[in-house]
């Protein structure tokens, strides 16, 4: 079943327990976050109310006894995007309350899916692909039918393997 607007937004906050992305695109290609990457790129300061609606999200799941985190797979060298999270977007959503983990698979994918999907998984029960272009645009999301016990495995080594961001920014200074 394909996820678009009010039904991906119905669809995402109804889970109950946690809600965890397997983020593995080297560029996100968002008109809405274009202006701030530019802005970014030229050496700009961040903008005071920068993703102020994800981090309200972000609180509200948490206040209400739920967990969201992620892990995100980067290769060095970064891409300006990624730079951009890191600067930018992680640090926020991490103070907001979502647990952001790091993964480098420069030398070694731990044998973990890496090309073109990114997925939520929700409640450990419940998967979404986030479906992207080449150049990073999400062209779609849909609900996943098939067996999800590669995804919880999957979710397992991505965690395993990863570090928190704080340890893998103080690594690669």
């Amino acid at each position: 079943m394909h996820l678009d607007g009010d039904a991906w937004r119905k669809a995402f906050d109804s889970f109950t327990q946690e809600a965890w992305r397997f983020e593995a695109q080297p560029t996100y290609t968002m008109p809405r976050e274009a202006e701030n990457v530019a802005r970014f790129l030229r050496g700009e300061g961040k903008p005071v109310d920068h993703n102020t609606r994800w981090h309200e999200r972000v609180r509200n799941y948490l206040s209400s006894g739920r967990r969201i985190g992620r892990v995100r797979i980067v290769r060095q060298p970064l891409t300006d995007y990624q730079r951009y999270q890191f600067a930018w977007g992680i640090p926020g959503n991490i103070e907001a309350g979502e647990d952001i983990r790091i993964l480098d698979a420069t030398s070694h994918d731990c044998g973990l899916p890496m090309g073109g999907v990114d997925w939520w998984m929700f409640d450990d029960m419940r998967v979404v692909h986030l479906n992207f272009r080449p150049d990073g645009t999400q062209i779609g999301r849909e609900t996943f039918e098939g067996d999800i016990a590669p995804y919880r495995e999957w979710k397992r080594i991505a965690l395993a393997a990863s570090v928190s961001f704080a340890e893998y920014v103080k690594e690669h200074r």
